[in-house]
């Protein structure tokens, strides 16, 4: 039997006592043991406060995600280990797959969403400039910041890996510690992935620790720059956010919880239609993933009346083709639920609703096990529950037993189904299959205000679909009411929960030196030397170009048109032009871009590799023929690339371009992004001979 230790301090401590024993949900037999006593939570907190906060928040977001990708890759290296260990908590290869790989996926996805979308900066600048003054010389901007205190992240048992993952990620990326723990019940194979997180040693002193067992005091001693994000059930949650510390120092406190989720099957998906298999897979699969043990998983399922009896046939001959048992067998698609508990607990609920609807498929003289021992493991057969009136009697919209349980509903009319998925009073998803998009729409706008997520899924998407129950890095993972009213992941948003929110008030050049963004009315700098002919390493922020001038000729908008093949009346037609919104013909909007470009470029090879994009482009005054056009080329701000192996070192420059006209006036603005190359490290201080760079 393992005995398992916590990580606090910098090192891996076991607890004091007996402790818990975990057991094998397949067998029953004893695994682990795991005990947090002797620990000092106020000790760990200050741990990560004063040794991992200063190094992590001292780290650019680009250098928080190379690491978060470092590890990744670590950790996929190693996952055989893992699988063989999950096996332990009754998951299947394919549950394994969603938890493990999809636990490294989101590292994965972090890391990359950390150097595209964040700056090379230990700050996030958060919008544009607000204008706060009519002469422009006082105006603001929103900084993020890490919040100085550390990140407790409580974890329910149903995703051992993932669930620590996709906490630990946007934490990290924010440059905020973490104190993670996980529910007892397979925690042996959160150590394990922890033991080789720390192993790897990628991670900085004092970002990471660990607590196997009782978070004890824990919370008491949480300040007003920590925060919690916890993920179980909805009761513990409102103990966890009552806590008098949490309650007196607004401890942000961000909650997933279970809910009874929906799936409704349209109104046009009638049997033999690919909408209606697409629903019976998805609904069957969403019942025996991970043994229905999903905080995703679909407890409620809308059919219109005419269908109740087609569904539950085709779902009923589905699940009774699932082979329930050993997870380690080939064949087998279903494993048992975590431990001994949980059967228990899910008796307890499908007894409670069964109150009020009557079994179709399922219970205990259909549960046949392959491999194993039914009494000794945690197995429990799929269930088929259908609640005849759903409008009478709360059961089924009140209680979820946490399992392979799921309660047909009928429905008259869409209206009705969107009433049904309310009563659920918050949900993290919910699952739309019809084929007809004005049903889609009117489902999702019906009940987008009670629920985190929803698909609406047909047969152009089911090929790609990740499906009802698989939450997305990229995408908010929480829900409304019952479900929690937090937030998780959701790609920027997610970092943003541990992360300060600032304003910054003050002149331009004041708010351009906080910031690193060169904001209009700041100083600009000028050189002799043409901002193109500087490598990236040189420029500086704030260095501006202003152009000569350019007259636009009517031979412009005509050779213009002739090669864009633009022939729009408005540039070409001096009679219909004249009753146009401008009166008289005007130059194409795109000529006066290419133009201005004209007047910026320096043609000759220098640093500058490639043009990178264009970003906020405004056309704000019409530009007529015999308008002279000139502009402003400012650098606004710098990011530097990753080194890349047979790529020239280089980093992206944000420029500033706003195009005048002749009285001064703005008629165009916009951000257009440079590949510039960085300095040799073999060229002398202030050269600017790019040769040896390409």
């Amino acid at each position: 039997m393992i005995q398992m230790q916590n990580y606090a301090y910098g090192e891996w401590v076991a607890g004091t006592g007996e402790g818990t024993v975990l057991q094998n949900a397949v067998t029953g037999d004893a695994v682990a043991s795991t005990s947090s006593a002797g620990l000092d939570f106020s000790a760990m907190l200050e741990y990560g406060r004063t040794v991992g906060g200063p190094t992590l928040r001292a780290m650019t977001f680009h250098q928080r995600a190379r690491i978060l990708k470092a590890l990744a890759q670590h950790l996929m290296d190693r996952k055989d280990e893992f699988y063989r260990i999950s096996s332990w908590t009754g998951a299947t290869k394919g549950d394994s797959w969603i938890d493990i790989d999809g636990g490294f996926g989101t590292l994965f996805a972090y890391a990359s969403r950390g150097r595209r979308e964040f700056p090379d900066e230990t700050y996030f600048v958060d919008g544009p400039v607000e204008a706060l003054s009519r002469g422009g010389t006082f105006i603001g901007r929103h900084i993020c910041v890490p919040m100085e205190g550390v990140a407790v992240q409580i974890n329910a048992f149903n995703f051992p890996v993932w669930g620590m993952l996709e906490k630990f990620a946007t934490s990290f990326l924010a440059g905020v510690p973490s104190i993670v723990k996980p529910a007892s019940v397979g925690s042996f194979l959160t150590e394990a992935v922890a033991r080789s997180m720390v192993s790897s040693g990628l991670l900085p002193v004092g970002a990471f620790q660990l607590i196997l067992g009782s978070p004890g005091d824990l919370l008491d001693h949480l300040t007003c720059q920590d925060s919690v994000a916890f993920t179980g059930s909805a009761s513990t949650g409102l103990m966890l956010r009552s806590n008098a510390a949490i309650l007196g120092n607004s401890v942000r406190f961000n909650q997933e919880a279970d809910s009874l989720n929906f799936s409704m099957l349209g109104p046009d998906a009638s049997p033999g239609t690919d909408e209606f298999d697409l629903f019976i897979k998805e609904v069957a699969r969403e019942m025996t993933v991970k043994a229905g043990q999903k905080c995703t998983a679909i407890r409620r399922t809308f059919v219109h009346e005419s269908m109740v009896d087609a569904v539950s046939s085709a779902l009923a001959k589905r699940l009774s083709s699932v082979t329930i048992g050993d997870p380690a067998l080939d064949g087998v698609r279903m494993g048992p639920l975590a431990g001994r508990t949980q059967v228990r607990d899910v008796q307890k609920n499908v007894d409670r609703l069964r109150s009020g609807a009557e079994l179709l498929y399922g219970g205990g003289d259909t549960l046949t096990v392959v491999g194993a021992d039914a009494e000794k493991g945690a197995f429990f057969a799929p269930m088929l529950l259908y609640s005849r009136d759903p409008f009478v009697g709360t059961h089924s919209h009140d209680v979820e037993a946490f399992g392979p349980v799921n309660t047909i509903m009928p429905y008259t009319s869409v209206d009705e189904a969107i009433a049904l998925a309310k009563l659920g009073k918050g949900s993290l998803v919910g699952s739309v299959f019809t084929n007809d998009d004005a049903v889609a729409r009117q489902m999702a706008l019906g009940t987008a205000a009670y629920h985190g997520r929803l698909m609406l899924a047909n047969r152009h998407s089911a090929k790609e679909s990740t499906g009802h129950g698989s939450p997305m890095p990229g995408l908010v993972h929480g829900g409304p009411g019952r479900a929690g009213g937090g937030e998780e992941m959701g790609g920027v948003r997610g970092v943003m929960h541990y992360m300060q929110r600032t304003a910054i008030q003050g002149t331009p050049s004041v708010v351009t030196a906080v910031t690193r963004e060169w904001s209009k009315g700041a100083t600009e700098l000028k050189d002799r030397i043409h901002p193109f002919r500087k490598y990236f390493d040189e420029l500086r922020i704030g260095e501006t170009f202003i152009t000569h001038r350019r007259t636009v000729t009517e031979a412009d908008v005509v050779n213009f048109a002739g090669i864009s093949g633009d022939y729009f009346y408005a540039h070409m037609d001096e009679v219909s032009a004249q009753s146009s919104l401008f009166g008289k013909r005007v130059a194409h909007g795109y000529f006066v871009l290419s133009a201005a470009a004209g007047l910026f470029v320096d043609p000759a090879p220098g640093p500058v590799l490639a043009n990178y994009g264009l970003e906020g482009l405004r056309f704000t005054k019409p530009v007529f023929i015999g308008d002279t056009i000139q502009a402003r080329l400012t650098a606004k701000q710098k990011t530097q690339k990753e080194d890349r192996e047979g790529q020239v070192p280089q980093g992206v420059v944000h420029w500033d371009v706003e195009v005048t006209n002749q009285d001064g006036e703005a008629v165009a603005v916009y951000t257009i992004l440079t590949l510039v190359a960085r300095k040799p490290a073999s060229l002398p201080e202030g050269s600017t001979d790019v040769h040896s760079a390409q």
